[in-house]
């Protein structure tokens, strides 16, 4: 009876570990967001050094992230919107955007901080998504998109102006504030004109 229990064990400390071990591989070849693997690399530089500027540049991972995530989403909408003024928006952003993110990658390269390469998997499902939307809805969940996106946005600058570490990483959330909310006002426009063409 004894020995049944130890192999019993045995067997099932075994199956743990296979099953574990199994459930981590999964997760290594899954691709590792962009975004994660940058913060990573912010947290290795700074943890033991700088904690206030591991926390300062948070706040760069993720307008670095929204930038991309714009100017992409930007590119859909001028590929398949048949709308001018949702075009014309899109254009908007893709040059605002596109400034800021050369500026944020001057600043970042700067301050010796790593920023994500390419689009997070938020962003990748959110281009997905909005390109798999037919022709007649294509304009309203895009601009609702940029409402939310925007929104969220200006929240974080706003966070980021009051609470960052450096001065000048204050500075520069509170110089991203107006151009944030110029595209946060034109989106709410745009929300209410294609409501009303409904």
């Amino acid at each position: 009876m004894k020995k049944r229990s130890i192999l019993g064990k045995m067997l099932l400390g075994m199956a743990v570990f296979t099953l574990s071990f199994g459930m981590t591989s999964c997760k290594d070849n899954k691709e590792k967001d962009a975004t994660e693997m940058a913060e990573d690399q912010n947290e290795e530089k700074f943890d033991d050094t700088n904690e206030a500027k591991e926390e300062d540049s948070d706040y760069l991972v993720f307008a670095a992230d929204t930038h991309m995530k714009e100017i992409e989403l930007g590119k859909l909408a001028q590929q398949k919107s048949t709308n001018a003024d949702v075009r014309q928006y899109a254009e908007m952003l893709i040059t605002d955007h596109t400034k800021a993110l050369e500026d944020l990658k001057k600043t970042a390269e700067a301050k010796n901080i790593s920023l994500p390469t390419a689009l997070s998997e938020d962003g990748k499902d959110a281009y997905n998504k909005l390109s798999e939307e037919k022709a007649e809805d294509f304009d309203k969940k895009y601009v609702d998109m940029m409402v939310d996106g925007h929104e969220k946005a200006i929240e974080k600058m706003e966070k980021a102006s009051e609470k960052a570490n450096e001065e000048d990483i204050r500075m520069w959330a509170a110089d991203m504030l107006p151009t944030l909310r110029t595209h946060q006002d034109e989106a709410e426009r745009l929300e209410d004109k294609l409501d009303a063409m409904k």
